[in-house]
Parts: C-alpha cells; structure tokens; sequence
C-alpha cells in the first residue's frame, strides 16, 4: 500500500510529462514552455517505452526522487504509465491525461481498444526486432507514410514527417501487460480530449476520463494535441496544479 506523503498546503507541484509510443519527449515541448512561463517546475523525462510494468517503475523512481508533490502528465500510452505509477509513490498528487489511455485495475491496452470504434493505428503498425539479452522481443513503428494521417493530421507536412522518421517504437509487450493498481481511483484527475484523435479514438477518451472522474476539455486537435495545441494542454495542467495544491 502505496503511504501518501505530507506537504504543506499551498506548495505548487512539480510536473512530469510523460511521453507516449512514435514519439519522445520533445513532443511536449510547447507544454513545456508555457509552463515554465508560468513559473512552474516542469520535467519531460524519456519514457523507455520497453513495457507498461519496467515503464511505470522508472517512472516513479523519478517522481520518488523529487523532494515535493509531483503531478504526472500523460499522453496516449504515457497515460498508462502514469497510472500504473502515480499508485507506487506517496508524493504524486494528481493526474493529467492528454489523448490518453486512463486504464483500471487489471485491464491492458488492447481491452481498451477493442471495446471502441477502430482508428486508423492498428493497420499502420510494423513490428520489429530488438535485442532482450540472449532473446529478441518484437516492437512496433508507424508506418513512416501513414504516421501523418495516423499521428498528427494537424501538423504542417515538413513537421510531420519529420516526427515520422524521429518516432520511437514502442516493445509490444507494453500493450499487453495489465496495470496493477489504477491511481485514478484514489488521485484527482484531469484529461484532455483530442475530438480530431485517429489513434485512440475520442469515445475511448471520453469513456475513459468519465470513469477516471477527470475534469475534462475537448480540444478539435489530432493525436499530436501537445505538439499543435500547446497553450490549451498546458493551461488544463496549470489548473491541475493549482486544484492540486492542497
């Protein structure tokens, strides 16, 4: 049992974004200078992407390492992360999920998806390779043509296909392992719909920030909603911190 620990009223949390599968931490990087504009600690660290259990653990090492109230940020399957992890640490104080999977206590990824509309990610996926000491585990990439359509429609094209060939591929096992403990369920939280979402659709969010008790917005954005509507996403975090102050 996670033991939650005593701050003094008033004190403004520290942010961590966390990033979800094709992409890395700069796709927060509008987020994170509004943020910082508003005199708030922020940090985007690089989500692994190697399993939602050996994810969500590395993460609440970090958040363990903040000395103060933490609220954890997530967008698409960094929204599973954070769930798994806001349960493991006494300092984290809320949730934000942005176009994000908000899974509960024994679901996975693929529980989620299959209960909503289909998207357009599941045909553009390839599997690939990499190395697990004497093994290989298999991971997945968009398709760099149908990352656009699939990722971020909204983009202009030389930023879109830029992310497209940056994109990180994520093991597949992360959408497959079941989340142990949901922190929504014991932690406010927040979430940000993207109506314009081809990845996860926007039912699946709503459905999902619903169940989580979030306080949410809708934003007419693509999946890439931090990247093209940065100002929106940060102020809903900014609210975040300040609902959760106390």
């Amino acid at each position: 049992m996670t033991t939650r620990r005593t701050f003094i009223n008033g004190s403004t949390p520290t942010v961590l974004l966390v990033h979800g599968a094709f992409a890395d931490a700069s796709s927060w990087t509008g987020v994170v200078g509004e943020l910082l504009d508003a005199g708030i600690d922020v940090r985007a660290p690089a989500n692994p992407l190697r399993g939602l259990i050996a994810d969500a653990a590395y993460l609440a090492g970090l958040a363990r390492a903040i000395d103060g109230p933490v609220l954890l940020a997530g967008h698409a399957y960094g929204g599973a992360v954070i769930t798994q992890a806001g349960s493991q640490e006494g300092n984290v104080v809320g949730l934000v999920f942005v176009a994000a999977f908000a899974p509960d206590q024994g679901e996975n990824l693929l529980d989620i998806a299959a209960r909503h509309p289909d998207t357009l990610l599941a045909p553009a996926l390839r599997p690939g390779t990499f190395p697990t000491g004497a093994e290989f585990g298999v991971e997945l990439s968009l398709s760099v043509d149908r990352f656009p359509a699939v990722f971020a429609a909204d983009l202009p094209e030389r930023a879109a296909a830029a992310a497209a060939v940056a994109q990180r591929p994520i093991a597949s096992i992360a959408f497959e392992e079941r989340v142990a403990a949901a922190a929504w369920r014991t932690l406010p939280s927040w979430a940000v719909i993207a109506t314009a979402d081809r990845a996860i659709h926007p039912d699946a969010q709503r459905f999902m920030a619903r169940r989580a008790g979030a306080d949410t917005i809708e934003i007419d954005a693509s999946h890439a909603v931090a990247l093209t509507r940065p100002a929106e996403v940060a102020a809903h975090i900014r609210r975040a911190t300040r609902e959760s102050r106390s």
